[in-house]
């Protein structure tokens, strides 16, 4: 394998309501990573030495900082990145209860559920053959809390304002307070919708960034939606610990992974 340590696919999900991507990763040689987090979550399987009995199963809640971490050759992940609101009625617990967190699937469906999961992934015979057994269970538990759990409208709704406005004007426009709008919007989606919006306007800038070979910082500021070059050089120094600049480099010279 050339250059990044990792290779990463992604499969078109079937027509399930829950499930936004299907990313498989493999990794060819020993190396770093850097994780981009994401608002989504995910349920993920790690095959390989350094998983558990060589098979475990983990959700990985929504993250608000980059990660940077060592993988070792041989590694391979079948992940399942959720639409925003819909990872609740799968994995059984609000979003706000698995933020920032990596949690065994054992506590969350229990033993039992999980072994069998487990079973079947590792008769698997292909990689293919592995995403449609998560996507299968993925649909049996979404069937089973079907009606019990539905994501907030509301919170849904203001997810999708939150790029054209700030908090206060979204809840004004919705009708709700301000204090109500953090309240549900954090339990459906895992934080604040603050939070949600500099998640995404960092996003925005990375992408551009990385887009274009000799990055204009002014005015990729100005089109994510940055008051100016120094407010963006701020946020990713406070989500990525580094300037942008040094991130890029981090992301040209190692493996990028969003949201894992």
């Amino acid at each position: 394998m050339h250059g990044n340590v990792v290779h990463r696919d992604r499969i078109e999900p079937g027509p399930s309501a829950a499930v936004a991507a299907l990313l498989v990763t493999e990794c060819g040689r020993d190396g770093p990573l850097v994780a981009i987090p994401r608002a989504e979550i995910q349920l993920v399987a790690r095959f390989g030495a350094s998983a558990r009995g060589g098979l475990d199963l983990h959700v990985f809640g929504v993250q608000q900082k980059v990660r940077r971490k060592f993988i070792c050759a041989g590694q391979k992940t079948v992940a399942a990145r959720f639409h925003l609101g819909t990872a609740p009625a799968v994995v059984g617990a609000t979003a706000s209860a698995v933020a920032g967190r990596v949690i065994g699937l054992d506590d969350l469906w229990g033993a039992a559920a999980t072994r069998r999961l487990a079973e079947r992934l590792a008769a698997a015979r292909s990689t293919a053959e592995a995403v449609a057994i998560m996507e299968r269970a993925i649909a049996e538990r979404l069937a089973l809390a079907q009606g019990r759990s539905a994501a907030p409208h509301l919170a849904l709704e203001a997810a999708g304002r939150l790029a054209q406005a700030n908090v206060s004007r979204v809840a004004a426009d919705l009708g709700v307070s301000e204090r109500h709008l953090r309240r549900v919007f954090r339990e459906a989606v895992g934080m604040g919708p603050k939070e949600f919006a500099r998640l995404a306007r960092f996003h925005r800038a990375l992408r551009a960034a990385q887009q274009h070979g000799r990055a204009n910082w002014a005015a990729i500021a100005a089109a994510a939606g940055y008051y100016d070059q120094a407010h963006l050089i701020d946020e990713f120094r406070a989500i990525a610990g580094v300037t942008p600049r040094i991130l890029l480099g981090e992301l040209a010279g190692a493996s990028a992974q969003l949201g894992r």
